[in-house]
């Protein structure tokens, strides 16, 4: 009885406890929330000091749409969602940068970027365009991935560390192949797909490559490759051969070989970099440089364009971001549920005071059926106002499906997109749970092929023909969508679809997209096709506050953030080989997990 109330009474002490830490947290919160809430009704949320440089600090991921922290000065460790910058915000606080008066120059602080190459070129482009100002750019970094060099070399001021590297060596892909692992778990993939590159199944029956497969990734890799070296020529002064031969010769082995071929201006420590910006700033050595954190700064930018007063009925352009792999139901941040993204697209054609779409894509497919959905939502709108897509790093198979309705399509030189193609598999582990496991099965059924679809048998002949018959379906009314949406011909589109992949510079070409442009150039096109000049960008689908984010942090959402930090890049491995552990109907998605490295 002792030890029953012992433990009783020691569980109520517990709860009390933890009651009072979670008040305390909700009570942080809700004062944090209050204070920003009067700091953005008030006044600027962050001070600007003059003779200022914007730090724009990239460490980590970035995302299509940023996540802002308004407890930040809270420590609740893992109980807070971090941080994250989005490429829109980021975009936006170079741009307001350009004009700030305040602010005399950016410093280039990239460290392990996780961005795709549309991203990178997005921001790229932003940097580019600040220049202009003739306000200065000054990069530095240990050690330069291929990335982040080309990001970096943008700048009027390239540094590298005396005793850092450079990594310049080219492009690579490699994939993996499970055709004999599988043989020897004798598990059988039974492969369902129309498209010869449509390659996404090409690990479970080949060992490597196919020829059509090779073909697709070497053009679309060299394609960005070139659009990587004409950038860093034009930037840096040196030519393309000469760079290429740089690559093919791995000349860059040591930062005096970067020097002295040009693709940095100078060997320096840190702080010797940090009193060279103090010379450009006009102030001691001692003295200490205002730095304006981009995370704190891009609260100063104005979600619209001009600087008017917002009207409660002021025109609005709606940009929806269409992030991840695409599936039916609600989906999530980096989802896409084809009845959130739907929704989002239909709340933004029946408001009046939304007159134009812009739907930001950064996917690699997915389900078939779900991309129809959100397909005929973007139809159903384009028949009411103008419809305007950006292509993100990605927008293919099912991004693309969900992309070829609208009236124009954006997209960056080094997207990729197209692979206009569907797949199903269907494993039959039968002799794996029979010879490795002793497990047999065993089945009833009211109907002769009841059980079709098991994965605990192979499927007959004419079941056979029953699932191709269904992805040729799909594929027919895929090519059957774009034809309709490009303006074409089925036959012009299957000649270029087969499930291949294209960059979005050979997609231009044939006219599976119709300009080279990032956000702002989408924005600005559909602002011109509905004639508005002054208006309020609408981001959607509206996100859950940070407040709800936290009470609804379960456990599984902070073990996927401590698996993420421990893999780094190659988390996405692990959630690509989780997808495709649950994919469901016909797929219409990339061929595979794409870095670019």
């Amino acid at each position: 009885m002792k030890q029953f109330f012992g433990a009783f009474f020691g569980s109520i002490l517990g709860l009390l406890i933890t009651g009072i830490i979670m008040a305390l947290i909700i009570g942080g919160f809700i004062a944090a929330g209050l204070k920003g809430a009067f700091e953005n009704e008030g006044q600027k949320a962050f001070s600007v000091k003059k003779n200022s440089v914007l730090h724009l600090k990239i460490e980590g991921p970035v995302t299509e749409r940023g996540m802002d922290n308004p407890f930040e000065e809270l420590d609740l460790g893992p109980f807070m969602p971090p941080a994250v910058l989005g490429v829109r915000s980021i975009v936006k606080s170079i741009e307001h940068a350009k004009t700030d008066e305040n602010i005399k120059g950016i410093y280039l602080d990239i460290k392990h970027i996780e961005a795709g190459m549309a991203s990178i070129q997005e921001i790229r482009n932003a940097l580019i365009d600040f220049k202009k100002s003739k306000k200065f750019i000054y990069a530095y970094s240990e050690a330069f991935s291929q990335r982040e060099f080309y990001l970096s070399s943008v700048a009027t001021k390239l540094y590298l560390n005396p005793q850092g590297g450079m990594e310049f060596k080219g492009l690579s892909a490699q994939l993996m192949f499970f055709k004999n692992m599988l043989e020897k778990l004798q598990i059988e993939m039974q492969i369902f797909r129309h498209g010869k590159f449509k390659s996404a199944i090409e690990p479970f029956m080949l060992d490597k490559m196919s020829e059509a497969n090779r073909l697709q990734t070497e053009t679309y890799m060299n394609a960005i490759w070139n659009s990587m070296l004409e950038g860093i020529s034009k930037e840096r002064g040196v030519g393309v051969d000469k760079l290429n031969e740089l690559a093919n010769n791995l000349a860059i082995d040591s930062p005096e070989s970067a020097l002295n071929n040009k693709l940095v201006d100078g060997l320096l420590y840190e702080d010797e970099v940090m009193n060279l910006l103090r010379k450009d700033l006009g102030i001691g050595e001692k003295d200490k440089i205002a730095f304006a954190n981009i995370a704190k700064y891009q609260k100063n930018v104005k979600p619209h364009k001009g600087d008017k007063k917002l009207l409660t009925k002021q025109p609005k352009i709606a940009l929806i971001y269409a992030v991840g792999q695409i599936q039916s139901g609600e989906g999530d941040e980096e989802t896409i549920g084809s009845d959130r993204i739907a929704k989002a697209i239909r709340d933004a054609r029946t408001d009046s005071t939304v007159k134009a779409i812009v739907l930001r894509v950064n996917s690699p497919g997915g389900s078939a059926l779900a991309s129809d959905v959100i397909w005929r939502e973007v139809t159903l709108a384009k028949k009411v106002k103008p419809v305007v897509v950006s292509m993100g790093d990605v927008a293919a198979s099912g991004g693309y499906y969900i992309s070829c309705a609208a009236d124009r399509i954006f997209a960056q030189p080094n997207t990729i997109t197209g692979s206009i193609g569907v797949f199903g598999i269907l494993p039959n582990m039968q002799k794996a749970f029979a010879d490795k496991l002793g497990i047999n099965i065993d089945t009833v059924n009211t109907n002769k092929h009841s059980d079709v679809g098991t994965p605990f048998r192979k499927v007959s002949e004419s079941e056979f023909a029953y699932i191709q018959n269904s992805v040729e379906k799909v594929y027919e009314t895929f090519i059957g969508r774009v034809a309709d949406g490009r303006k074409t011909t089925t036959a012009m589109v299957d000649s270029i679809g087969q499930g291949r992949v294209w960059s979005g510079t050979d997609a231009l070409k044939i006219n599976l997209v119709d300009e080279l442009g990032g956000t702002d150039d989408a924005i600005n096109y559909a602002a011109k096709m509905a004639k508005i000049e002054d208006y309020k960008i609408e981001e959607m689908p509206k996100r859950k506050d940070p407040f709800s984010m936290f009470l609804n942090n379960k456990e599984d959402e902070m073990e996927s953030r401590l698996i993420k930090k421990n893999l780094g890049s190659q988390y996405q491995f692990l959630l690509h080989v989780q997808s495709l552990i649950n994919l469901k109907g016909v797929q219409a998605r990339l061929p595979y997990e794409l870095i670019i490295n």
